[in-house]
């Protein structure tokens, strides 16, 4: 993400302000587990996981509480999915909208959006802080999301725990004061709340900064090193080594991908599926809205095909297609480029999770959605993240 999408590389982290947030008590819950791994975790209680150096133990999960995110939307191999979420006995999600997640929930609780309730926000790497004022009321029986953990922690017993006796307002007033402090121990001098949300948005100023990677590292490496443990950039890591791990390298390897377009599964599926994020939205947020489905190509996503793999599958641009593999299908509208190399397809994440069948696990995924098509394995086990970009496929026209 840092040299692409938010292009964060180089950037003056030294005199950006981190705004104040609301304070986390102490989790009961010490171990956790990459999420990444959430299908292997409802699957297989008791089983184990290897996670930076760590060997973590599954535990029997009968409840998931899920509130921001949408599982539908980035886990990979969503039939898969789809079996590890009918293993808890209760499901509880927070949402504004339909989406699969809530679907697929036994509680749904409906949440304001960020146009339904006061709030601040500011970049991780942004120069602004921009106070977000209500627009509307919250539609029907919609909450803030404050207000619902407000009463969950009142039936608990700890409701003035929770609050500290502050509405939204007061928390608001509260948390603008400690992104003043913090504000001012970077040299800048913000103005109080009530001048910030009048205005509608702080910017703050410029400092004279070349913008270069690590350079306070560079000018002075013992006075800002960095946060290794020698405080160097390491070619090879000592405290990976420690892990004994057999698929990690301590060091920087290439290490062959179960699914490429050198692996004996490409023989049955011959392309190689990138899964890039929108153009017309940010991640699958707002789907259903206008810029998106005016996006759409004979109303549904589309996928890009180099011209010579489309004219051996006999596919016109704008024809309906089906891509397959063992873990899945979905349909999609056929983009005829050579921008495309041939052997790859491009389909943009972002198509809200919509099988034919509501009941039956592995039917035809008719919107899009890449992650039915995608791997779910971690990268490694030391980092457990998302493999979701090597993904073998094979591609036809739909004539359903």
């Amino acid at each position: 993400f840092g040299y692409g999408a938010v292009g964060t590389i180089g950037y003056d982290w030294d005199h950006v302000v981190r705004p104040a947030a609301l304070p986390v008590p102490p989790n009961a819950i010490e171990t956790l587990y990459p999420v990444a791994r959430i299908a292997d975790m409802l699957l297989n209680p008791g089983g184990e996981c290897l996670y930076d150096g760590q060997r973590l133990t599954y535990p029997d999960i009968r409840m998931v509480y899920w509130c921001g995110g949408n599982p539908y939307h980035h886990h990979q191999d969503l039939n898969r999915l789809l079996h590890a979420w009918r293993k808890p006995e209760t499901i509880i999600v927070h949402e504004p909208w339909w989406t699969a997640t809530a679907r697929r929930a036994d509680i749904v609780l409906p949440c304001t959006t960020t146009l339904e309730r006061n709030d601040f926000t500011m970049g991780h790497c942004d120069r602004w802080l921009m106070a977000m004022h209500q627009v509307v009321p919250p539609h029907q029986k919609a909450r803030n999301e404050y207000d619902i953990f407000a009463d969950l922690a009142d039936r608990l017993g700890f409701r003035e725990e929770f609050t500290l006796g502050r509405d939204e307002d007061a928390w608001l007033r509260a948390m603008w004061d400690e992104t003043c402090s913090r504000a001012t121990q970077h040299g800048y001098n913000p103005p109080d709340f009530d001048t910030f949300w009048e205005a509608g948005a702080w910017e703050l100023p410029r400092f004279d900064h070349p913008g270069v990677l690590h350079f306070g590292f560079r000018n002075d490496p013992e006075k800002n090193p960095l946060l290794t443990p020698s405080g160097k950039i390491e070619i090879y890591s000592e405290k990976i080594a420690s892990f004994g791990l057999e698929d990690v390298a301590p060091h920087p390897a290439w290490r062959e991908p179960r699914e490429w377009l050198g692996a004996p599964l490409a023989e049955l599926y011959p392309l190689h599926l990138i899964s890039n994020q929108p153009k017309d939205k940010v991640h699958s947020q707002l789907d259903f809205g206008a810029n998106s489905r005016a996006s759409r190509i004979n109303g549904r996503t589309g996928v890009s095909i180099n011209t010579e793999d489309a004219r051996a599958r006999g596919i016109e641009d704008g024809a309906l297609v089906r891509l397959f593999n063992g873990r899945g299908a979905c349909l999609a509208s056929a983009i005829v480029t050579d921008r495309v190399q041939k052997g790859v397809l491009v389909l943009p994440t972002g198509a809200w999770f919509d099988p034919e069948s509501t009941s039956d696990i592995g039917s035809l995924e008719v919107a899009g959605n890449p992650n039915v098509l995608t791997q779910d394995i971690g990268t490694s086990s030391l980092a457990q993240g998302s493999v979701a970009q090597s993904c073998l496929v094979e591609i036809e026209r739909f004539e359903g």
